[in-house]
């Protein structure tokens, strides 16, 4: 076995697995969480992402992470930084111990430099605080719901089997951050607490990240609307199209040409919100959760609110694709119809060229047989010049011979005009 030959990337995809582990937090315990997304619709720079990220630890005099490194863990101060770049956007996750007297003070934010706040370039996705408390009696759970969230939005559930009651109203408060409390039963592992709030942390970012293919659905609708009811006029109007078939092309090429490129700019948004509408399913039924005090769950929050608008997303897509590919087939149908118009059109320029063909073969058998008469008078004149001295030999007038030599000549040009005749063709 030890003679055997190791992929070159087997330890990286193996450990890949383990690269991002689970944190582990204790109650009582405070957590803010900030999603970060460079401006660019597509892509973006991980070096300035990692630029970032150093400039924060600079602050405090951290290490730095490896130069090619997508997550980073390490104290920060009196907090634990916790660091994951993913495909279009970075979080920064901050642990601490103990609560601020007042639930959800905005100053546990204050825990990253105002400066660097402040030089940020990059677009806030979402930010959130999390309050970890040890669990205490269902009244105290119920009253400190009503304080702290909006009573209609508020998602409320038993998770892992009743290990933790959490609670939310994915709302924005005043300061600019969503609130989310976890309240722990006595003798809750700190990893058991750390999955939680890594999974509500990803419930909120991946629910916004997706709500981007929503806000494109909705963008896209007037477009949609403008160009379906052109498409289905053109469509409609296709058998009576009649000799204005070449107009009705070009007219369905520009519609099909708008959907082509609506197509294209929206394919890589509504690819990225069916993957992240699937992680946030998967990250919700992971919680396990059981109704609490007759409060709606995280999963009937999201089923109420969140999937219809992944369901636009999904209709928009398929409404866009069909109306591409009706738009293809009318046109195959326009071009045909096309053609076979052209087709006519070359079938009568080709008969018009032969009725002109004939017309200049008969002209050029006329222009030939006035030329054997042209031809001859010349031919006979010049004949008779030369032989004019002998008529008198031959006791003979000029007009008798002229006479005789006529019909010769004729005959003599005719045979030789065929002759050059048969050669050229």
């Amino acid at each position: 076995m030890s003679q055997l030959q190791d992929h070159p990337l087997r330890y990286e995809l193996t450990n890949e697995l383990h690269t991002r582990p689970f944190p582990s937090m204790a109650a009582p315990g405070t957590v803010v969480f900030l999603a970060l997304k460079q401006s660019t619709e597509v892509g973006r720079d991980a070096d300035a992402d990692r630029a970032l990220l150093i400039k924060l630890l600079d602050r405090f005099g951290a290490k730095h992470p490896q130069p090619e490194a997508t997550h980073y863990s390490g104290a920060l101060g009196k907090h634990y930084l916790k660091w994951e770049q993913h495909t279009e956007f970075v979080t920064y996750t901050l642990f601490r111990d103990g609560l601020s007297e007042r639930a959800f003070d905005p100053v546990d934010f204050d825990a990253f430099p105002a400066d660097w706040m402040g030089a940020i370039d990059h677009l806030r996705m979402t930010s959130l605080i999390v309050r970890v408390e040890p669990r205490g009696s269902d009244d105290e759970i119920k009253e400190k719901v009503q304080e702290w969230f909006v009573p209609e939005s508020v998602a409320l559930s038993a998770m892992l089997d009743g290990a933790v009651v959490a609670g939310g109203d994915f709302r924005i408060d005043t300061a600019g951050h969503l609130r989310f409390a976890l309240f722990v039963s006595k003798g809750t592992g700190h990893r058991r607490i750390g999955r939680v709030i890594q999974r509500i942390c990803e419930i909120e970012t991946y629910k916004t990240m997706s709500m981007l293919g929503f806000a494109k659905a909705k963008e896209m609708a007037s477009d949609l609307n403008r160009n379906g009811a052109e498409l289905t006029s053109l469509i409609s109007q296709m058998p009576q199209a009649g000799h204005g078939a070449g107009e009705a092309l070009n007219a369905l090429l520009k519609v099909t040409a708008e959907l082509e490129s609506l197509s294209a700019n929206s394919a890589y948004r509504f690819a990225a919100t069916k993957a992240y509408a699937a992680i946030v399913n998967q990250r919700v039924e992971v919680l396990r959760e059981e109704r609490f005090q007759g409060r709606q769950t995280f999963r009937e929050f999201m089923m109420r609110r969140y999937d219809p608008a992944m369901r636009t997303v999904t209709s928009t897509e398929e409404r866009l694709n069909a109306m591409t590919n009706r738009a293809t087939r009318a046109g195959n149908l326009l071009r045909t119809r096309v053609d076979v118009e052209r087709s006519a059109q070359n079938q009568s320029l080709l008969e018009s060229m032969d009725r002109r063909a004939g017309l200049q073969l008969r002209l050029q058998r006329t222009v030939e047989g006035l030329s054997v008469v042209a031809i001859s008078y010349y031919a006979v004149s010049l004949a008779a010049y030369i032989l004019y001295p002998f008529a008198d030999i031959m006791q003979m007038s000029k007009g008798t011979l002229t006479a005789l030599v006529t019909l010769p000549i004729l005959l003599l040009v005719w045979w030789a005009i065929r002759r050059i005749h048969k050669q050229m063709e």
